[in-house]
Formats: structure tokens, sequence, C-alpha cells
């Protein structure tokens, strides 16, 4: 397999592995190692895989605190023909990672930003939950205080897609107590923990046998922690015949997000509810 060649004046965005050093592709390896700089939200954690691969360039820091500042001299750094890769500790940057303000800056000003894909703890959870992933959503972290997790949860109680969050072991049991008290016990939910590493752990079972779980067993509550909780079940008998006779008129005019925004205002229903209908409509 032939090294690919960076392009000058470039912005990479490359995925790292979440664990497992092995699932770093060839591409990273090959953009890592030609790149001017490597942009990092750890220089420290990112040296560590970057000496596994004896890979020896130019880093800078770039997390949370100082992104903002940062964008303008690194756009200026591409222009002068640098090439950079963006890294976060872990995973696929920008995907609960910092990143976000600068490559708005940077396209913003016509400049390439290129991915380079990889491992995504999000994704790789979800591929095994179990749970449909024809349609999802990621929420990134619930609030870390009860109060403010319990009114994000009551916002999404009657979303009907696939829910995907990142959590903190430490708090895995105030937050499955909260789906228990704001989606109910029986709602399915998955846990994945520690994925790829040596402990890796998935578990799907209902919150309420979740939250028996994590209580009988400490070591569940250390690592990293994808959390996925099933949709909600619309069932269209709980929606208004006439509700669902307005979205249809409206369907057939505009586009199925407008449609059911004015038919949830007309008749008081969830717009979420009527979404799923039109779905099965189209």
């Amino acid at each position: 397999m032939s090294q690919i060649t960076v392009n000058s004046s470039t912005f990479y965005v490359v995925a790292t592995p979440i664990g497992n050093l092995l699932d770093l592709s060839q591409r990273a390896i090959d953009v890592l190692s030609q790149v001017d700089i490597i942009a990092c939200e750890d220089t420290r954690h990112t040296g560590r895989l970057l000496s596994a691969y004896n890979i020896k360039n130019k880093t800078l820091s770039l997390h949370d605190h100082n992104e903002r500042q940062r964008q303008e001299y690194i756009a200026d750094l591409l222009k002068q023909g640098k090439s950079i890769a963006l890294v976060s500790d872990a995973g696929t940057p920008l995907i609960s990672d910092p990143g976000f303000h600068v490559v708005r800056h940077l396209r913003e000003q016509n400049l390439p930003v290129v991915p380079v894909p990889g491992a995504c703890a999000a994704i790789a959870a979800l591929s095994v939950a179990g749970l449909p992933t024809d349609r999802f959503t990621f929420e990134g972290f619930l609030p870390s205080k009860s109060g403010a997790r319990q009114a994000k949860l009551s916002e999404l109680a009657s979303e009907p897609r696939t829910m995907v969050f990142y959590d903190s072991p430490r708090r895995a049991i105030d937050t499955v107590q909260d789906i228990n008290d704001v989606l109910g016990g029986e709602r399915q939910i998955v846990i994945a923990r520690e994925l790829t590493k040596t402990f890796e752990t998935i578990h799907a079972d209902t919150a309420e046998n979740i939250l028996a779980w994590l209580n009988e067993d400490s070591n569940q509550l250390k690592g990293e922690m994808v959390l996925i909780i099933e949709g909600a079940h619309i069932d269209p008998n709980d929606i208004p015949e006439v509700a669902i006779k307005t979205l249809k008129l409206l369907l057939a005019e505009m586009k199925p997000k407008t449609a059911c925004a004015i038919a949830a205002e007309i008749h008081g229903v969830k717009k979420n509810a009527l979404y799923q209908i039109a779905l099965e409509l189209k």
C-alpha cells in the first residue's frame, strides 16, 4: 500500500484511537507523519500516541480554552503553506471535543479542511447496541447536575429516535436513576464502557435493571462511557384523527418538518409524534 502525500496549506481533522492503538488507520499515520504541525487537545496525551508510532512532528496545544485565540494563528500558518493536523485526546475531533471554532473560521476563509475518518465512541457504541440505527440523535454530554439532567431528559421524553450520550461513569447511577424517574424504568438503555480497551463492557437492559446492575458492581463506575437510550414509541392511536388528517393535507404542499410544526401548533400535539407518522405516511 503506497503512502499518501499531504497537501500544503491544508488542515486535516484526524480521528485517533479511543483505546486500542491498532485502530489508528494507515492514512492517519501517514498524515500525522508528514504534516508540519499537529494541533492537540493535550500535547502530553497525544505524545504517547505519537511515540508509539515513532512520529516526532512539532505539536501545538489546541483546546477549549484557547482555540478561539489560536484560530487566526492557524489560518496564517496555512496561508504560509504549512500543513496542520488536528487531533483530540481520543476519537474524532469536534464530536464533544475542541475544534469547531477553528474549522468554522478556516472554512469561512476558504482554506482546505480535510477529514481523516476513524474511531468515534458514539458510533462504535451505537453499532453494537441492538437499538434502531436508521435514525438516531447524538446529544453529547448530559448535564452534571440532577435538576438540569432531568430537565434535558424531559425535553427528550417523546423523542422517537435512538438517543446517544456521553456521560461520566462516576455519575452513572444518578443518571440512570433520573432516566428511571423521567422516562420510566421500562425504557431500554445500553451502557458501553471502556470501548476497545481491556475491560470493555457493553450491557443492555431496562433502565430499572441497569440501575440495579450498577449498584451491585462498582467496577462499572470507572472509565469512559457511552449511554444509549431507546427512543419513545409513538402510538398513532394517541394522535387525534383530525391532526393526522391535517398533517396529510399539509404534506401534499410542503416539507414534512414544516407540515408537522404547523399541524402540531393547530392541534396542540407533539411535533416529534407527528414527524414519526409523517415518515410512515411517506
